[in-house]
């Protein structure tokens, strides 16, 4: 006989542990057993079955890998954290009796300082593990460096984080790494693809921030302080690669002034003058010495005419390749799947604005505006000096100017505040405009979200769309890709329209006219159908997909429901035959009366006027075709689905069900911008 196990001594009682026993087992506070599984990377865990962890208790209890738990007992931290406290408890011996210079010498030369060094290269081995990582530490450090300075939320710890963020939007810049962005009501989401990586990441808008008091600070900037780490490691990776200097050089007088962006000043072999990242071709020749001065310059002396002409050759080569656009995937057939397309590289990304001269006006968002504007290629930005140091001009009447972005609406000039008279203009003097009270001749003038579209559509847009005071199309989310059978708005109706459903829509909207004309003619019919209009009302508002859902079992109970179903659904397939075979009588009992009139006037010798189809009958022609053609096809895949078993039917019934609750929200969208077009288009006419 074996020996008998003890409860609770294998199996998942013992791999799992509680906090409690966590804590007690690391001897380290709650705050530090928090801070230190942050800064590890380990996380509570959620056991199968929490009666046999727990051995029979039901309470709400937290759990941790037994084996995690045991990791962090070798872990370097714990010793700095035990010596924080030892000299935090000296700290406050000495402030009991007053002693506030000894206090200040412990704090200053015996407090440990925590490097998080080895943390970040335990956890991220690659470089490619931190990129992957970046999505939390971005949207975290934008969160923070956007906040406002309170006891929690020190001043250090913002300008930290924003040197940190608008160095990684320099490297971003240089390297054409910006693909995507979209303006959410939460923030600003941008999507950069470094090193083969996409990251997205949040930036919250520059309102006032109000922070509530049921924020824990702590845990937050235990976060915050890893991710500053992990953020400095691969900006040093990041402008090491392209050849720049870590970190750039910082003009704290610009900063102030609101240079942003312009406060830094990016230096390496890999920039220009202007800050823009080239080739090596075209790359600055930094020599350190006068000697390998001399020496370089006599190797280039010994290059002979055949060399230049295969190095020229083999650069245009590359350069011919550069501009080849990326192959885009067709589908082969009409129905079939949509392949993802292929981003664009960073070379039509820095071509993008390159040719365009920007001026922000000054209700415009400069930052993301600047940021994204850069980031496709424009080298050229002003905006007024009110907004902020660093900017390409000032000067709003500036001749260079191409594109301006306002947004504002154009408002007559009655509603302008007087003006006095301005002086005559001067031969050669350049005009003077001020929005929006005059405008430059040959500028274009546009909103913002004319940028966010252009770069997520990867090309320019019309920008007549998009002028000052125009209804903007709708800004969709790049990554939100329509599927088939789903609403596109930016796809015209008639491309995703059923067979016949504008013709139904017509002639829904012309008897709902009509009884709308009946109800204002009659007060008493109004009265009396005011419950009905009621019940009406009801029936619209009823969102497409709402009711019951369908049971999800497998039962006996079900199946013979489902056989029942079934029975009930041949039942109404013959009940449509029927209605088939009345449909056509009617028809031909129609052609047979018109035939018949025909015969009696020709002998009477009475000409009958040619019948003209009205526009009613011709939308009932249209809808009973298409009503027809899908009754045709619910019977075909009726018969296909009686040849499959019972499980797979049920299973296909389920689909149905998805599909059918789609095509319902489809079509209930397509009917509202019927509507609307409708609506707008008799507001243009009046």
């Amino acid at each position: 006989m074996g020996r008998i196990k003890k409860k609770g001594t294998s199996g998942a009682a013992k791999n799992y542990i509680t906090r409690t026993r966590a804590v007690k087992k690391l001897q380290i506070s709650l705050p530090d057993f928090r801070r230190l599984c942050i800064f590890k990377g380990i996380y509570p865990r959620e056991p199968r079955n929490k009666k046999k962890v727990s051995k029979g208790s039901t309470a709400a209890t937290t759990f941790y890998y037994t084996k995690d738990i045991a990791y962090l007992l070798h872990e370097p931290l714990l010793n700095k954290f035990r010596e924080h406290k030892s000299v935090a408890k000296k700290i406050g011996r000495a402030l009991g009796r007053g002693e506030v210079g000894d206090a200040a010498r412990l704090e200053k030369t015996h407090m440990p300082k925590i490097k998080l060094d080895l943390i970040i290269k335990e956890r991220y081995p690659t470089f490619i593990d931190a990129l992957r990582d970046l999505d939390d530490a971005l949207s975290m450090l934008f969160l923070f460096a956007n906040l406002p300075s309170t006891e929690h939320v020190p001043p250090k710890t913002i300008a930290l984080c924003q040197r940190l963020c608008l160095e990684f939007q320099h490297y971003v810049i240089v390297s054409h790494s910006l693909r995507k962005s979209f303006l959410s009501i939460k923030g600003i989401y941008y999507q950069a693809t470094i090193q083969g990586q996409d990251i997205l990441w949040l930036v919250p808008y520059r309102f006032v921030q109000r922070t509530g008091g049921d924020i824990d600070f702590r845990i937050m900037g235990t976060f915050v302080e890893f991710y500053t780490t992990l953020l400095g490691f691969v900006n040093f990776r990041l402008y090491t690669s392209v050849g720049l200097v870590y970190p750039p050089k910082f003009n704290a007088k610009s900063d102030e002034d609101g240079g942003e962006l312009g406060a830094f000043q990016l230096e390496g072999k890999g920039v220009n003058s202007n800050g823009e990242l080239v080739t090596n071709g075209d790359a600055p020749k930094t020599i350190a010495s006068a000697e390998a001065q001399a020496e370089a310059d006599k190797v280039a002396t010994m290059a002979d005419t055949e060399e230049a002409d295969t190095s020229m050759a083999l650069v245009q080569t590359e350069e011919e390749e550069n501009t080849e656009a990326i192959d885009t995937f067709e589908p082969t057939a009409r129905d079939a799947d949509i392949l993802p397309q292929p981003q664009a590289s960073s070379a039509e990304a820095a071509s993008l604005f390159a040719p365009f001269t920007f001026y922000l006006s000054r209700e415009t968002p400069k930052a993301p505006l600047e940021f994204i504007l850069k980031a496709f290629g424009c080298k050229r930005v002003g905006w007024d000096s009110i907004l902020g140091d660093g900017a390409f001009t000032t000067n709003e009447s500036d001749s260079t100017i191409t594109h301006q972005i306002v947004d504002r609406p154009t408002l007559p000039n009655s509603s302008l505040p007087e003006v006095p008279d301005a002086p005559a203009e001067v031969e050669g003097e350049t005009p003077k405009a001020q929005w929006p009270r005059s405008t430059m001749p040959g500028r274009t003038y546009v909103q913002p979200q004319w940028v966010w579209d252009c770069v997520n559509q990867g090309k320019l847009l019309r920008p007549d769309l998009y002028s000052p005071g125009a209804e903007l199309p709708p800004h969709l989310s790049p990554w939100a890709k329509p599927k088939k059978g789903e609403y596109d708005p930016n796809v015209p109706l008639e491309q995703q329209a059923l067979e016949g459903e504008a013709e139904a829509f017509e002639d829904e909207e012309g008897d709902s006219a009509e009884d709308a004309e009946l109800v204002d003619a009659s007060p008493a019919v109004k009265g009396k159908n005011k419950n009905i209009d009621a019940i009406v009302d009801r029936e619209s508002s009823i969102e497409a997909g709402e009711g019951m859902d369908v049971a999800d079992t497998d039962s006996d109970s079900d199946e013979e429901d489902e056989d029942e179903e079934d029975e009930q659904a041949q039942e109404d397939e013959f009940d449509g035959f029927g209605s088939e075979e009345e449909s056509d009588v009617s028809e031909g009992e129609a052609e047979r009366r018109q035939h018949q009139r025909e015969l009696e006037a020709e002998a009477a010798g009475i000409t009958l006027d040619p019948v003209v189809p009205t526009k009613q009958s011709k939308n009932a022609e249209i809808r009973k075709k298409a009503e027809k053609k899908r009754r045709q096809e619910e019977e075909e895949r009726e018969r296909q689905k009686m040849m499959l078993p019972r499980r797979k039917r049920k299973l296909l019934k389920r689909i149905e069900y998805g599909t059918d609750k789609r095509d319902k929200e489809a079509e209930a969208l397509r009917k509202k911008r019927r509507r609307i077009e409708k609506a707008t288009a008799a507001a243009n006419v009046v």
